[in-house]
């Protein structure tokens, strides 16, 4: 079993929260861990925001907690009616959906037993569960989250080849079908993971001018290497819906699909390398040439090719999605390529 940093931080929240209670003598501690294990984040950025809305979220549970205590009592049906007014204060004010679970437990602990000295008691729970908050968040700043620049591009390197790899084996028909289809529900779902280390990313704050210019600058290639990165998957989901279609093509077809792709491909490679800084050089004139030629060959024969009597009408309907597909992967290459030649030069002069 492999323990990630978010449960390592996730125990060490909770120890900090119980000892921080007990320091302080509030009882009992175990609503302050509580509240820690719900407010931890996988950045400090997040983690600053939650506690700021969590905090507003408390407010709002303990101070109608108290109200209607004081004004209704504790029955059942006025704790409910309590959850559901502050669910609805919190989601009209905006505040992060992931706060309500905290603020139901406040409002619970708050209005479970009215004592003679309930006002004391009420600020006693409230204040072990803002204690849990901060325990999460001093942990958040102690332990610094992980490089997710870094673990944002290995993984996207991983499903570029990948998601490559399955369209050289397509094109040159040596793809276990069964086996394809299953890699490219797993590598849409690895997108998703895609986008939300993406969003990590770009959450991570720089303090320094200079590197929130340059932060800035990988943010924009960060983007629209995921952008590029599901242009290229969509090719192949693509062409693999259109299986039987494929095979049915004029070779002279099949073989323009067959070149324009492995071109693009390993100028998709060589752009991912370039930025690494594993290549130095920006693509050949003859990759770019063979390119843009494949590009308008391809754009020409489609343009022409439903006009010929061997190529059925509806065939070309059907397929003429994929070579679209095929043309804007090319076009957000070209972007891609641009905006890391950008990032590179103004490494290398700096």
């Amino acid at each position: 079993m492999k323990l990630g940093a978010r449960i390592f931080k996730t125990g060490l929240a909770i120890i900090l929260a119980l000892y921080l209670a007990e320091w302080v003598g509030l009882e009992p501690p175990t609503f302050a861990a509580i509240a820690a294990a719900f407010a931890i984040q996988p950045s400090i950025y997040r983690t600053f925001k939650t506690l700021l809305d969590q905090s507003q979220a408390n407010i709002i549970g303990a101070v109608l907690g108290v109200l209607f205590v004081i004004t209704f009592g504790n029955e059942p049906f006025v704790v409910g009616v309590v959850v559901a007014l502050s669910i609805a204060i919190i989601l009209k004010l905006n505040l992060q959906a992931a706060t309500i679970p905290i603020s139901i437990v406040t409002i619970i602990i708050i209005m479970e037993t009215p004592s003679d000295n309930f006002l004391q008691f009420a600020a006693g729970r409230f204040f072990l569960i803002i204690l849990g908050i901060l325990a999460a968040f001093i942990v958040n700043l102690i332990f610094i989250p992980p490089r997710y620049e870094l673990k944002l591009y290995d993984r996207m390197t991983k499903a570029v080849n990948e998601t490559i790899q399955w369209l050289m084996l397509f094109v040159h028909r040596d793809a276990d079908l069964k086996m394809l289809k299953q890699d490219i529900d797993r590598l849409y779902s690895e997108m998703e993971k895609l986008d939300t280390l993406f969003d990590l990313f770009k959450e991570e704050r720089t303090y320094f001018l200079k590197r929130s210019f340059g932060k800035a600058r990988r943010v924009v290639v960060f983007r629209q290497m995921v952008h590029t990165s599901k242009k290229a998957l969509d090719v192949l989901s693509s062409f693999d819906k259109r299986l039987n279609e494929i095979d049915e093509l004029p070779p002279r077809v099949r073989e323009i699909i067959q070149s324009q792709l492995e071109h693009l491909t390993t100028y998709h490679n060589r752009i991912m390398m370039r930025y690494a800084g594993k290549v130095s050089s920006n693509p050949s004139d003859e990759l770019v040439s063979d390119i843009d030629k494949g590009q308008a060959k391809l754009t020409n024969l489609f343009v022409t090719l439903y006009e010929e009597p061997e190529f059925d009408l509806a065939q070309w309907h059907h397929f003429l999605p994929a070579i679209s597909e095929v043309i804007e992967y090319h076009e957000e290459l070209e972007y891609l390529d641009q905006l890391v030649e950008n990032v590179t030069s103004h490494n290398e002069s700096t």
